[in-house]
């Protein structure tokens, strides 16, 4: 076993004052777990990224129990720094980051335990995480890019799971409003979030046409932009109540093949009515205020349309090798899903921005500022 000479960290733990205003986070000074079990290995982090899910857990917003005053966050980047004696697929120097699903491995398990919900998360200065749930990153790409890798990358990937050259993806965005301790706090994620980019940059590797929604015209004229060539499709469900028909029209009355689709309630029927019979919805986040009442039609919809509706949560550790493997085949470059780095002691406006749905792709944590003083 290699003795690590690290024994404390710093790490931000949730504050979980809801209260509109208040801190989010409190920095603590805390003993690692220590000594290493046999299995165990202590990661340094480099980067963190950040996801909507980690400022909908600060405010309160998450429809599943967390863990008291936890750590937040489940993307991170790190470099192996200790191992336990039995640890067998890991060695000193190793890039890695841990799955966010840590009883998901082969896709079969029974159980779950998420990242910075039911166990403490990865914003942190070193980690401890048993050998069974860390991946190895691509070498090829920096800190900052590999930490986007575990959960936005991965949800994205299991969002594409079956698309083929030709067919057509619509990437959803919708308006987010939650009632936190009586009080509505809304704001936008625009179809811009760190899934819809990271869904949209593999569509399009994938030769997949892209049909993007938002209800931003300046951010998806941006995006139109950005991504020229070849052009993809836009819908501003906003002044277009009816955008689904719209998404209809674009694929002349037939509908797209898969749908990532991140709104929930208000959106999933109409998702639904504008996907190809036969085709496949990706159900990977809640971001719209859930009404039961919209899900009238959800059923006959569903039958009449033929259509697989699947529930995404990152994916297992397989999945996530698989994606890390065709990232290195392809030597993809990620750092253009980044919209802006903050260095570890701004955690709490990092989490303030994404509340507020400022981004277009992936805010990110350098703690290697604090290594460069």
């Amino acid at each position: 076993m290699s003795s690590p000479q690290q024994t404390t960290r710093r790490a931000f733990r949730r504050t979980d004052d809801f209260t509109p205003g208040t801190s989010k986070l409190k920095q603590v000074q805390e003993a690692l777990p220590l000594p290493l079990l046999p299995t165990s290995v202590l990661v340094k982090v480099h980067s963190v990224a950040l996801n909507y899910r980690d400022a909908n857990i600060a405010n309160g917003g998450n429809p599943w129990p967390v863990l008291p005053n936890g750590i937040l966050c489940n993307d991170a980047a790190g470099e192996v720094i200790a191992l336990g004696d039995k640890v067998k697929t890991l060695a000193i120097g190793d890039k890695v980051g841990p799955i966010i699903d840590t009883e998901y491995i082969s896709g079969h398990e029974v159980g779950r335990s998420w990242l910075a919900a039911d166990e403490d998360g990865v914003m942190a200065d070193y980690i401890v995480f048993d050998e069974a749930v860390l991946c190895k990153l691509p070498l090829y790409l920096d800190w900052l890019s590999a930490a986007t890798i575990p959960c936005a990358g991965v949800t994205a990937w299991s969002a594409l799971k079956g698309m083929s050259i030709g067919q057509t993806v619509l990437i959803q965005g919708k308006h987010r409003s939650f009632v936190v301790k009586r009080s509505i706090f809304a704001n936008q994620n625009e179809g811009t979030g760190g899934v819809s980019m990271f869904a949209l940059k593999l569509a399009r590797a994938a030769g997949l046409r892209v049909i993007l929604t938002s209800s931003n015209d300046k951010k998806l004229r941006q995006m139109r932009e950005k991504f020229a060539n070849p052009p993809i499709l836009s819908v501003n469900y906003a002044t277009n109540p009816d955008w689904d028909e719209e998404v209809l029209n674009l694929t002349n009355g037939v509908g797209v093949d898969i749908v990532v689709e991140n709104g929930g309630s208000e959106s999933l029927v109409k998702s639904l009515k504008c996907t190809r019979r036969g085709g496949v919805v990706s159900q990977v986040g809640y971001l719209a205020k859930q009404n039961p009442m919209e899900l009238a039609e959800l059923i006959p919809t569903i039958i009449d349309r033929r259509i697989i509706l699947r529930g995404i949560n990152a994916g297992s550790k397989h999945d996530t090798e698989d994606f890390c493997a065709a990232l290195s085949a392809c030597q993809m470059p990620l750092d253009d899903l980044i919209d802006k780095v903050f260095p570890f002691e701004q955690a709490e406006e990092a989490l303030q921005y994404v509340w507020e749905g400022k981004q277009i792709g992936k805010i990110v944590l350098d703690l290697q500022c604090d290594d460069r003083g």
